[in-house]
C-alpha cells in the first residue's frame, strides 16, 4: 500500500507543475487591465503605469513567472488587491465555508442516491427503478441555479420555512468560536445550540440544492455496478448456497460494487468543491468560488492562482485518499500495488 501511495504521488507531480504554467498563462491572457481597474475611470495614463509597475506586470513573462514559482516555494501565493489582504489568509477564511457546503451536500445525496441506486438495481424495472431514471434526469437536467432560485422563492418567499439566503448565519447569530471553520462542528465543540441551529437552518437550502445536482451521478453509477455484481458468479454461488437477500446483496454484492462508487463520489466532491459558485453567489454563501469570481471580474491575478492551485492539490489529494479507500475496500487493490 505505502509503495502504491508513493508510485501515485510521484504521478501527480507533473500534473501540478502543469497546472501552475497553464493556469499562469491563462490569467495573462484574460481580457481586461488589472492596472487600470485598480488605478479607476479617472486615473491618467502615468497613474496606471506607475500602478503596472508596482505590481510588477510590466515585466517579460519569464520574469514574472519565476517571481511566482519563487514565492510559491516559499508557500506565498501572493496578495489579493481586491480584499488586501494574502490570498493564503482568505483562501484558509473561506475555504472551511465551501467545505462545510459540498460536504453537507455530498453526505445528503449520498443518503439518497446509494440506496436508491441499490433499489433499482435490485428491483429491476419496478417503479423504483423507474424513480432512479427521473431522479437522475432530473439532477442532469436541472441547472443549480435554477434549483436554488426555485427553493429559495418556494420554502422562503412564498411558505417563510427557510431563512434569509445571506450567508452561513443570520443576523441574530453570532460566528462560534472558531476551531475547524465548520460553523456546525465549531457550534457543537462549544456546545451552543442556538448557533448551531441558525447555521443549520441557513445551510439546508444550498445543500438540497448541490444534493439534487449530485444525485444523478451517483445514483446512476450505484445501479450500474450493482447491475454488473449481481450477474457475476460469486452472487449466483451465495445465493445458491442458501444465504438470504440481504446477506447476499449487503455483504457480497455492494461491497464489491462500491469500488466505482468510491470514484465517483470522490470526483462529484472534487467537482463540486470548485464548481459550486452559482449556488454560493444564489445564497451569498462566502466560499472560495464567489472569491475567485470577485477576483476574476477584477483581473486580480494572484487570488485566481492561488484558487485553481488550491483546488489542484486537493482533487490530488481526493485521488490519493480514493485509492486508499480502494486497498480498504479490496484487498487485491493492495496486493497489485
Amino acid at each position: 500500500m505505502l509503495k502504491m501511495i508513493g508510485q501515485r504521488l510521484m504521478t501527480t507531480i507533473p500534473s501540478v507543475i502543469g497546472v501552475i504554467i497553464v493556469t499562469f498563462l491563462l490569467t495573462r491572457v484574460l481580457p481586461g487591465d488589472t492596472a487600470a481597474y485598480f488605478a479607476g475611470p479617472a486615473a491618467s495614463p502615468q497613474a496606471i503605469i506607475e500602478i503596472r509597475s508596482k505590481l510588477g506586470l510590466d515585466q517579460p513573462l519569464p520574469v514574472q513567472f519565476v517571481s511566482y514559482v519563487t514565492a510559491l516555494v516559499k508557500g506565498d501565493l501572493g496578495q489579493s488587491l481586491t480584499t488586501g489582504q494574502p490570498v493564503t489568509a482568505d483562501l484558509a477564511a473561506r475555504l472551511p465555508a465551501s467545505a462545510e457546503l459540498t460536504l453537507a451536500g455530498l453526505i445528503l445525496a449520498m443518503a439518497v442516491a446509494l440506496p436508491l441506486g441499490v433499489l433499482a438495481a435490485v428491483r429491476q424495472g419496478s417503479w423504483i427503478d423507474h424513480l432512479c431514471r427521473v431522479v437522475a434526469t432530473a439532477g442532469v437536467s436541472l441547472p443549480v441555479f435554477f434549483t436554488g432560485l426555485l427553493l429559495v422563492y418556494v420554502f422562503y418567499f412564498k411558505l417563510g420555512w427557510s431563512p434569509a439566503p445571506l450567508g452561513r448565519l443570520d443576523v441574530f447569530a453570532s460566528e462560534p468560536a472558531r476551531v475547524t471553520g465548520l460553523y456546525l462542528v465549531d457550534a457543537l465543540i462549544a456546545r451552543d445550540g442556538e448557533t448551531f441551529r441558525a447555521a443549520f437552518a441557513q445551510l439546508i437550502l444550498p445543500a438540497v440544492t448541490l444534493a439534487i445536482f449530485s444525485l444523478a451521478p451517483i445514483t446512476r453509477m450505484t445501479r450500474a455496478s450493482m447491475l454488473a455484481v449481481l450477474g457475476a458468479d460469486f452472487v449466483r454461488t451465495a445465493r445458491a448456497s442458501g444465504l438470504s437477500s440481504r446477506k447476499v446483496i449487503g455483504t457480497y454484492a455492494f461491497r464489491n460494487a462500491m469500488l466505482p462508487v468510491v470514484t465517483t463520489l470522490g470526483m462529484v466532491f472534487s467537482f463540486l468543491l470548485g464548481a459550486n459558485v452559482l449556488v454560493e453567489k444564489v445564497f451569498a454563501w462566502p466560499g472560495v468560488g464567489s472569491y475567485a469570481v470577485e477576483a476574476l471580474i477584477a483581473s486580480d491575478y494572484a487570488p485566481i492562482q492561488g484558487f485553481v492551485l488550491t483546488m489542484a492539490v486537493m482533487y490530488v489529494a481526493l485521488n490519493l485518499m480514493i485509492d486508499v479507500l480502494y486497498g480498504v475496500i479490496d484487498p487485491r487493490v493492495r496486493l497489485e500495488g
